[in-house]
């Protein structure tokens, strides 16, 4: 029966990765506040996005279980009533304590089978949670999920009672279905078995990212000179992240030097300048990467994103100068752009509509800034604070 159902199992978990791929893409299930759609537009909106973007549906998470728990049920009152109706060969059938498996579960050795049941149980249950995608589920799916974990863990004990009131021929074949679900769980833990399978996804182990020493090791053994600006910007980004401004710099320089228009190396420049308190030197770099991304004459969805990228800095580093009027001028520029797909970059366009409301409220005006809000919040409700401070 598990080798019959093993496919079925192996199609569910390719539905559910790609879901898991897909989800992150999709809009909420129920309409966020002040986004004007009731919960049936909300919900065809969903539906009609999941089918655009190729996402199997949610009920793929109930395939195996719908398959699976009828089965056990059948073979398991299939072979409970064997046993009280003494079907031959039942009463002498068994090995070791277990030798009539017509009995209930009796004497020093009786507690075995339900022991081994119950403990069967939570280790399934710790495998099946044991898995990255669960364990940083968040919301209200997460909070479900952890709620199902501890009452399938409670059930470990009623489990073991249980344990006594079933013929011992029963109690076999419980045993032995829930250990090869346990080595099937361990199985499709293994990296080999997932890459035949092809469900190896982020959870397989990567190589462990450079650290600083490692970066400046490979400096030694390379001169930065020969090194293509792309390479230089790499190195310099690792720098940044491990807290080696002082390192960094020179390399994002000796970058533009050999290639001045290069906008990913403006913009982390000019982020890397901010941060430093050189406010005019960082707005002219990410002014010259916008002047790069405008002249492109058609801008792909990552210059879109560094478009956006670089009018936040810009703006942010202009008005800490002061430069008010200067400032909203680079954060309008967010608002003529339409809203991307991609939901990273969809993430730093409404983070661009954040710092553009917080300028205008600050220049009293309220009502443009309220109008922005509005459009924040009903992406990410969590910020409705802000709305309300201007309201």
């Amino acid at each position: 029966m598990r080798l019959t159902l093993f496919p079925l199992h192996v199609l569910q978990m390719h539905k559910i990765k790609k879901i898991s791929r897909s989800f992150s893409k999709l809009p909420p299930l129920f309409p966020p506040p002040l986004s004007g759609r009731s919960y049936i537009e909300q919900i065809s909106l969903f539906r009609n996005e999941r089918r655009a973007i190729g996402c199997p549906s949610y009920l793929w998470f109930l395939a195996f279980l719908s398959v699976q728990i009828p089965c056990f049920l059948l073979w398991m009152t299939s072979i409970r009533r064997m046993c009280l109706d003494n079907h031959p060969g039942f009463d002498c059938g068994g090995a070791l304590w277990f030798q009539n498996l017509t009995e209930l579960p009796h004497g020093v050795l009786g507690p075995i089978f339900p022991f081994l049941i119950a403990g069967l149980h939570g280790v399934n249950v710790h495998f099946s949670f044991d898995r990255s995608s669960v364990r940083n589920t968040s919301g209200l799916l997460g909070l479900l999920s952890e709620y199902y974990r501890k009452y399938l863990n409670f059930m470990m004990l009623p489990l073991f009672f249980i344990g006594y009131c079933i013929p011992q021929g029963s109690l076999v074949y419980w045993v032995t279905n829930s250990s090869l679900t346990a080595i099937q769980q361990v199985s499709l833990k293994l990296p080999v078995v997932r890459a035949k399978l092809g469900l190896l996804d982020k959870d397989f182990p990567k190589a462990p990212a450079l650290s600083a020493e490692m970066v400046a090791h490979e400096l030694c053994k390379v001169s930065p000179e020969n090194l293509s600006p792309h390479e230089l910007l790499v190195l310099s980004v690792k720098l940044l992240s491990s807290g080696h401004r002082a390192r960094a710099i020179p390399l994002l320089q000796m970058a533009l030097e050999k290639d001045s228009g290069h906008v990913k190396a403006l913009i982390v420049m000019g982020q890397a300048r901010l941060q430093e308190g050189l406010h005019a030197e960082a707005t002219d770099h990410l002014e010259r990467a916008i002047s790069n991304l405008i002249l492109t004459g058609h801008p792909t969805a990552e210059d879109v994103d560094h478009l956006i990228l670089a009018s936040q800095w810009a703006g942010v580093a202009c008005i800490r100068q002061g430069k008010n009027a200067e400032g909203i001028m680079h954060l309008e520029r967010i608002t003529s752009l339409e809203e991307p797909e991609d939901p990273k970059s969809k993430a730093h366009y409404f983070d661009g509509l954040l710092l553009l409301a917080s300028a205008l409220s600050k220049e009293d005006r309220n009502a443009e800034a309220v109008k922005y809000l509005r459009l924040v919040v009903a992406y990410d409700p969590s910020r409705k604070e802000f709305l309300d401070q201007c309201l």
